[in-house]
């Protein structure tokens, strides 16, 4: 029977909900948050797709701090919980415009056992359903409906081992599974994942000590991810692709995007034991928008408040913007000296001569008002009671517009190439991401060209990089033309995974945004270079740790497979870096008559070599292929097998030989092969069309090319699809064929 214990009790449920607002933007960063896991925001993403440049990538991570063995009632999402993702794109009606909702569900399939997978049945299976709305919600339409979520990365035997457990090949292929493609055209998966986030947690919370080579906080901790892979075409406010976009930087693709988490006014527990029962209106619990603003720019004194606090009712925040408490630790006449950790880090006191970005200082304010920047967006007339507000607040003018408005493509934020020692004056583009919504978004600009991830330019310091190359590089430092430099798409600009948000930001601080657009720093007398070296130190500075501790997916949904509680006899948990397990990921597929073997290592410091072993039925495995360790931090690897047996299963395993003569084996991967083929293509080779004839329905078949870019896709719905290949290079394709999240069948194709 379920009952409220007493009038008193319910006053302190409600207060205690009420006040959990905490809005999470990174891990358990407020007070009240850290009480609530299942509802605590983690991190937020959005970029261009590097898989499919149509689309945008959005994705939420929830739940901080998930330990791989966290058994036996592992982590999943909340249920009465409603995580949201929010895009605002029009700023004719600030606000919400987008909204895509989900709402988790809970059971167990077995309850007579305390395991969480036994006999192939999983207890806390958790599936959702996703709605959208986009009128700001006020209207909403269910567009996927009993998603699945994976369950947890327990060990091999709960997820491959056949009877006692899944008997799946692999947790990716949960993963895959697990993706759906919504009503609507975008496609989801919601479920256990790595923490892509990457900081030096220990150091940076101890009063600011960062260090060289720093420990990542985050390092094999779990979270779990919301990921949405959505049309452009569906975020822009005209329905507009970007081949119709106007330039690179076209401010009609601007989006600003926050993820947050709700509950309902009033809990009630149950006495007996049972669900607490939720009603009431619904409360914002968490939200993200700009990574460690909560953490590191809002107080402690007011945390739990911002969490509370939707975007547009940010202006009571606008104070800690333009004068950070950061900036202090950035300052020898306040605590600079005390905080060794950012000795690289200062504020410039006389840039120019003449301007001073101290907090509390004048800054750009005895520019006001006057003819220099009439035309710019310091004018009164445009932006200038926002970015000039007072005498007193010289971070309005690079930090608020960094975090609360976006930057637009206007004097003075464009780069100093081309300014001839004016920073006012027009120069070179490099970012338009401005909504002038003043709140904490996430922004991004949807024009702006993907880097690719193999590009020799692409940074985790993003806008920064782009900065640097615009200045420093001839192929874009000779004139002030819009050009596409490399990781203009990087963050404040979006975030990509592989942004370090902690380095860029807490450069932000020390005016680099700044000197980019020719604020120099105070070493700079007015000739020769402006690199100087208070720039280079800013410039060379990282917060310890700049990369995540495993690698990212190359397609959707990009996030890696969550660490597995257990992975053997072999495992022995978190190591310093010399002796740090290998992160293996194993996989193999059928490719014609052959079976192709990938993997990928991380961290194989104390690795000699792989040796490839096969068995055939199982029987007796034997070494097929050797494999020297070349790269000790990281590498790839593939091996072909060109003689499997085509009527009885292969089972392959790898046998990692260490340097001292220690030998582990990885998980087994079967390859079956048999005479009916799934996909058949004709003509083979051929010119200007292909046709694929499928046994199976609703099957995606992509056509790759030899470096695995993807040229063309569609889904064989009835038996057959014909693909115009006419415009093609000449060369050597693959064909693959994807049912249900999983690789089906491959197939090599001859364009002549």
């Amino acid at each position: 029977m379920k009952k409220i214990i007493s009038l008193f009790s319910a006053f302190l449920v409600c207060f205690f909900l009420i006040q959990t607002n905490a809005n999470a933007s990174s891990h358990r960063e407020a007070p009240l948050i850290a009480f609530d896991p299942v509802a605590d925001n983690t991190d937020l993403y959005a970029f261009r797709s590097p898989q499919d440049t149509n689309k945008v990538i959005i994705i939420a991570n929830y739940i901080p701090f998930e330990l791989p063995q966290g058994g036996p009632n592992w982590y999943t999402f909340g249920e009465n919980i409603y995580y949201e993702i929010h895009i605002d794109n029009n700023t004719a009606t600030p606000g919400d415009d987008i909204i895509y909702r989900f709402v988790f569900y809970s059971k167990n399939q077995d309850s007579t056992t305390f395991f969480n997978i036994r006999l192939g049945k999983q207890n806390i299976k958790t599936t959702y359903n996703l709605t959208r709305s986009i009128d700001g919600g006020n209207n909403w339409t269910v567009i996927t409906a009993n998603g699945v979520v994976p369950p947890p990365n327990i060990g091999p035997r709960s997820i491959e081992t056949k009877g006692l457990g899944l008997g799946s090949s692999s947790y990716d292929s949960l993963m895959y599974k697990a993706i759906r493609t919504t009503r609507t055209g975008e496609r989801v998966y919601c479920g256990p994942a790595d923490d892509p986030f990457f900081v030096d947690l220990g150091g940076a919370f101890d009063a600011g000590g960062f260090r060289k080579n720093g420990r990542d906080g985050l390092a094999k901790f779990n979270c779990h991810s919301i990921c949405l892979e959505i049309p452009i075409s569906t975020l822009q406010k005209g329905g507009k692709t970007t081949a119709q976009a106007t330039s690179i930087l076209d401010p009609e693709f601007v989006i600003g995007i926050y993820a947050s988490a709700n509950r309902r006014a009033i809990r009630t527990l149950d006495t007996t034991g049972g669900s607490p029962s939720e009603i009431g209106t619904l409360i914002q619990v968490s939200r993200l928008g700009m990574p460690l603003t909560n953490e590191v720019v809002i107080p402690v004194g007011v945390k739990d408040l911002w969490n509370a606090t939707k975007p547009s009712n940010d202006g009571q925040f606008v104070p800690y913007f333009k004068n950070p408490e950061l900036a202090l630790y950035m300052d020898d006449s306040q605590f600079g000296t005390a905080v060794p950790g950012l000795a690289d880090l200062r504020i410039q006191t006389n840039s120019l001569g003449a301007f001073d970005f101290r907090n509390g200082k004048k800054g750009l304010w005895s520019l006001k008002g006057s003819p220099a920047v009439a035309g710019t967006a310091l004018d009164d007339a445009i932006f200038g009671t926002i970015l000039l507000p007072d005498s007193m607040s010289p971070r309005a003018v690079d930090l608020l517009p960094i975090f609360y408005t976006g930057v637009p493509n206007l004097a003075p934020y464009q780069l100093a190439t081309g300014k001839n020692g004016n920073p006012l004056a027009p120069g070179k583009p490099f970012i338009n991401n401005f909504l002038p919504t003043l709140g904490d978004y996430l922004r991004l600009n949807m024009a702006v060209p993907v880097t690719p991830r193999n590009d020799p330019n692409f940074s985790s310091l993003g806008i920064i990089k782009a900065a640097v190359l615009g200045l420093t590089d001839p192929a874009y430092n000779q004139n002030t033309s819009l050009q596409f430099i490399p990781n203009m798409d990087g963050f404040p600009n979006g975030r990509r995974l592989e942004d370090d948000v902690t380095t860029i930001e807490l450069q932000a601080v020390s005016g680099v945004a700044l000197a980019a657009i020719g604020l120099w720093y105070d070493d700079y007398n007015g000739s020769g270079s402006p690199v100087t070296p208070q720039l280079v130190n800013v410039l060379s500075f990282d917060a310890g740790v700049t990369t995540n501790d495993t690698t990212f997916k190359t397609q959707f949904p990009f996030v890696q497979a969550p660490w597995r509680g257990f992975v053997g006899p072999q495992y022995s948990g978190k190591q310093s870096l010399s002796g740090m397990p290998s992160q293996l990921t194993f996989v193999g597929e059928k490719v014609e008559n052959n079976v192709e073997l990938k993997w990928h290592l991380v961290n194989q410091f104390n690795n000699a070599r792989y040796e490839v072993e096969r068995s055939i039925g199982g029987a007796k495995f034997e070494k097929i292929g050797n494999i020297v360790v070349t790269n000790p931090s990281t590498a790839d690897y593939f091996f072909t097998d060109a003689k499997p047996s085509l009527t009885i299963p292969n089972y392959y395993r790898l046998k990692q030989i260490g340097k001292a003569g220690n030998v582990n084996y990885s998980d087994v991967r079967t390859i079956k092969f048999n005479s009916n083929s799934v996909i058949t293509v004709l003509p083979n080779p051929a010119t200007d069309f292909i046709k694929v004839y499928s046994k199976k329905s609703n099957v995606q078949v992509t056509v790759y090319d030899a470096t695995g870019k993807r040229m063309l896709s569609q889904i064989v719905t009835d038996g057959m699809g014909e693909f115009n290949i006419s415009r093609l290079a000449k060369g050597t394709y693959t064909v693959v064929a994807v049912s249900n999240g999983e690789r089906i069948e491959t197939k090599k194709i001859v364009k002549q």
